[in-house]
């Protein structure tokens, strides 16, 4: 197994983590915090292979993945107060994972002759973080990436690291390359707490300076 694999399964388990709490929070039962968590971490790469006409989906030929989701969803339903206090760990699984769904889904765009870069990075980030909108729209949320955070940001760029790197350095050097970029700058973006600005109304401003003098 080399090093991209154990990256990949760290996401994939980061990933399952994510959805099966939002599940929980949701007061879904068993079934339905175990389908949340597998369509957080399988989701983005099934939709991306359906677009590419990569089909059966990687997802359902090599269905490993499959059965780590649904366990890391079991034992986060089973230990659930033990997984919520490694949030640290969590936050720099998912950067792990938010890296190398991006890179695996911009080189699986390259390796089936899809070369323009709209296209391969788009695929990056429609792996990256498909699986987290996919979550947040059957748990009828707004998704995360729409309201918090720099999420896509981060894989837009590391998909666009791969994309210029490709023909320069060893495929599998750009696809490190990928996941390193990536991960730096979700990483930074939740230590600084950076966010893009939200608009707000009037109301919600002078909402938020009666608070501010309030406290």
């Amino acid at each position: 197994m080399t090093v991209i694999n154990v990256f990949i399964f760290i996401g994939i388990i980061a990933a399952a983590i994510s959805g099966s709490l939002v599940g929980m929070k949701k007061q879904l039962d068993l079934f339905g915090v175990i389908c949340l968590g597998v369509a957080t971490a399988l989701g983005g790469g099934v939709l991306r292979d359906i677009m590419i006409g990569n089909l059966p989906p990687v997802a359902l030929i090599q269905p490993i993945y499959f059965f780590v989701s649904l366990c890391t969803s079991l034992l986060t339903w089973l230990f659930y107060k033990k997984v919520t206090k490694l949030q640290n760990v969590i936050m720099i699984s998912d950067a792990v994972g938010l890296g190398v769904f991006t890179a695996v889904g911009a080189n699986a765009a390259l390796t089936h002759h899809m070369n323009a870069p709209f296209l391969v990075v788009s695929m990056g980030v429609i792996t990256g973080i498909g699986g987290g909108i996919l979550r947040d729209l059957l748990a009828k949320d707004i998704p995360y990436v729409f309201r918090k955070e720099i999420y896509a940001i981060a894989s837009i760029i590391g998909a666009m690291s791969l994309f210029i790197t490709y023909d320069l350095v060893p495929h599998i050097i750009s696809l490190y390359i990928c996941l390193f970029v990536t991960f730096i700058i979700r990483v930074i973006a939740v230590k600084y707490n950076m966010n893009f600005p939200v608009f707000k109304t009037d109301m919600e401003i002078s909402k938020d300076k009666e608070k501010g003098m309030q406290n």
